[in-house]
């Protein structure tokens, strides 16, 4: 993932220190912690020829790369659904891998809806339901589905895109991912944002890379989170930057959050097993949960 990538020396300079806690999380967050919170760690992709001999035995077919991946995480941010509609036979297949566990796959809007068709009705209200069709395969295992808009689309077609997320269907979750910089900049677009995905349910999706500081805003509009984290190849900040994000989880989860989405992304995809383990130690001694984590292969 290269959203937000720095240069060496960039990287050196920058203040990853996450932004103070927001007031508008008091609307969102009960102020005490649920019974059961439940934790979902994961990676973008299974198909990773890295993780042979990593986490994957040495030897491994692509055929077997699902059925090892979810021997190492509990969910996936299932980025493959972003470039093709699948429908429920292909997904079935899919679902099968996990059956018996407790695992979600948390599909991404195809392209063809959230970079090409403006959101508008006649071209994105057919492929949507194509798309949904395809992913209630997932039955139990579909986690929440996001929608990640291109960096071109700002504030000015924010009409088109509410009406879009009113249409959705109220009994599956959405997640929402904006990267225009308008939507960050201009503290009462922000906020009208943020109140317009609370109205509707719809969770925000926090991403946190070196370069887009504003894209890690901290707001829940849910009491659920979607945390997409770019790492930086195990640089030392990786790994503070984590501790980090254990203590604020542990903030909300005593606050009355429910639900944990952290996925894992790296500009070296090999390494993010590595900072997945660091990540799921850290959540289980803060935070008091345990989560599923990679098993590296013995040599």
């Amino acid at each position: 993932m290269d959203f937000g990538r720095v240069t060496p020396a960039e990287l050196e300079e920058l203040d990853f220190k996450l932004p103070a806690e927001p007031l508008f999380n008091k609307k969102v967050l009960k102020g005490k912690p649920v019974k059961k919170p439940q934790a979902w760690l994961g990676c973008a992709k299974w198909g990773r020829k890295e993780w042979i001999g990593k986490i994957y035995p040495k030897g491994t077919k692509e055929a077997l790369f699902l059925p090892e991946y979810v021997r190492h995480f509990n969910s996936i941010e299932l980025n493959a659904t972003h470039y093709q509609i699948y429908g429920p036979d292909t997904i079935s297949k899919w679902d099968a891998s996990a059956k018996g566990m407790e695992f979600k796959f948390c599909p991404k809007v195809p392209q063809t809806i959230s970079h090409f068709s403006n959101l508008s009705p006649a071209t994105a209200g057919p492929k949507t339901t194509s798309f949904l069709e395809g992913v209630l395969a997932f039955g139990k295992h579909l986690g929440p589905i996001f929608l990640q808009l291109s960096d071109k689309y700002g504030p000015a077609k924010r009409k088109a895109l509410y009406d879009y997320l009113a249409s959705l269907p109220t009994d599956l979750q959405f997640f929402l991912e904006v990267r225009h910089k308008e939507w960050y900049e201009d503290e009462a677009v922000r906020l009208e944002l943020f109140d317009k995905l609370r109205e509707l349910k719809v969770g925000a999706i926090i991403t946190d890379t070196a370069g887009r500081r504003d894209c890690a805003h901290m707001h829940l509009t849910v009491p659920k989170i979607f945390i997409r984290f770019v790492g930086n190849s195990l640089h030392p900040t990786d790994y503070t930057r984590i501790d980090d994000w254990a203590n604020r989880i542990k903030y909300w989860l005593d606050n009355g959050l429910q639900e944990i989405y952290f996925f894992m992304h790296m500009h070296d995809e090999a390494l993010s097993p590595d900072l997945a383990a660091y990540l799921a130690d850290r959540i289980e001694a803060v935070c008091g949960l345990q989560v599923k984590k990679p098993q590296f292969v013995k040599e």
